[in-house]
């Protein structure tokens, strides 16, 4: 089994915001945002997945979800390469 880091975007007005998250089932966890029954942060709003990465534990998808939940930066570059096209 397969383990993902995710990172989704949604327009907020003018303004895009992101959120981070991990799972083993990318395509159930994406329904489960955009119906309002994921993370309570994630209600409301549509999402559009535009990031992922693929571990082999759950453990390294954690400790890589966390890095990238703090990495600010590179956020902000994945959301500037996907809002380029």
């Amino acid at each position: 089994m397969y383990f993902y880091v995710y990172l989704l975007i949604s327009k907020i007005k003018r303004k895009y915001i992101s959120y981070v998250g991990y799972t083993n089932n990318l395509n159930n966890r994406l329904k489960l945002h955009n119906s309002g029954k994921g993370a309570k942060f994630t209600k409301g709003k549509k999402w559009v997945l535009i990031y992922k990465k693929r571990y082999k534990s759950k453990s390294d998808a954690m400790h890589n979800e966390y890095k990238l939940k703090k990495n600010y930066l590179k956020r902000k570059k994945i959301k500037q390469n996907y809002l380029k096209k």
